[in-house]
């Protein structure tokens, strides 16, 4: 629906009924800012159309999709969560990000959380646009497997999983034609399987981890800890431009496949995040 920002200025005029009339009448995929604008922004909650058969491991968004990897399943659908586009890929697609109109997949092909170093680590990369599959990257660097991945400042970072001895997650670092850069050390203690989803955002990393209860770590630049917290955004963590990020969430039920679905939450000094609640 549009509607002219002339329109939108004289609405206080109109009377509080024809306001919430008038808000109402807005798609899911916009909303009223302080200013008075029409904003293509994200509900606080978007689900996925459909079921898959592998959960969900990842999402990144753009300002007019959302991407969603269910491991052997890559999904590209509107800001409503109606699917457009989705194909099958090899397992195991773990967590993506989106920069420049592509997709960077971080992919598994070996043994996962093998403390011998078995797995085969690539990220693969897609036109956001199409699925279309154009590029693959040997990253073998990651020793036990990768499974997410971040940008930050022209640079892929890449984690992974962890077997039990292990007291400290690593992140690769890598420029933008996949060169091998550093690894990195979090002091975070152990942390099932590893990080599992990363994202970075308003100086901060943000990594998601599975786990009972499931852990958030969160770092500054140099991957120093400033926080673990009970927080589940293993199955996906997106920063939006506003310094909100998007939470992934998903259930599978036995003979029904698995589904997905995105939240919106925000920094919280004592939770590490908060998920937003309507009229927020």
């Amino acid at each position: 629906m549009k509607i002219s920002h002339a329109v939108v200025m004289k609405a206080p005029l109109l009377g509080p009924l024809l306001i919430l009339l008038f808000v109402a009448s807005l798609s899911a995929a916009e909303r009223i800012d302080k200013a008075g604008k029409i904003d293509p922004v994200l509900p606080l909650e978007v689900k996925c159309e459909g079921r898959y058969s592998h959960h969900l491991q990842g999402v990144c968004s753009d300002e007019s999709a959302i991407y969603w990897s269910f491991t052997t399943s890559l999904v590209k659908t509107d800001r409503d969560g109606k699917v457009i586009k989705k194909v099958e890929v090899a397992n195991h697609h773990g967590d993506l990000c989106l920069q420049d109109g592509k997709l960077y997949v971080a992919v598994n092909l070996g043994k996962f959380n093998d403390p011998k170093g078995n797995a085969d680590s690539w990220v693969y990369v897609y036109e956001a646009k199409s699925l279309e599959e154009i590029a693959r990257h040997e990253i073998q660097q990651v020793f036990h497997g990768a499974g997410g991945m971040g940008f930050r400042d022209g640079h892929f970072f890449v984690v992974g999983g962890l077997p039990e001895a292990f007291e400290e997650n690593y992140v690769y670092e890598y420029d933008g034609n996949f060169n091998f850069v550093k690894r990195h050390v979090i002091p975070s203690g152990h942390t099932h399987l590893g990080i599992q989803t990363a994202t970075y955002s308003e100086g901060r990393w943000w990594f998601g981890c599975y786990g009972t209860p499931a852990v958030l770590l969160v770092t500054n630049d140099d991957f120093e800890m400033l926080g673990r917290h009970p927080f589940n955004c293993s199955l996906g963590v997106e920063a939006l431009a506003d310094g909100r990020l998007l939470v992934g969430s998903g259930r599978c039920e036995s003979g029904k496949g698995c589904d997905g679905k995105v939240r919106m939450a925000v920094p919280d000094a004592e939770k590490g995040l908060r998920i937003l609640k309507p009229n927020e």
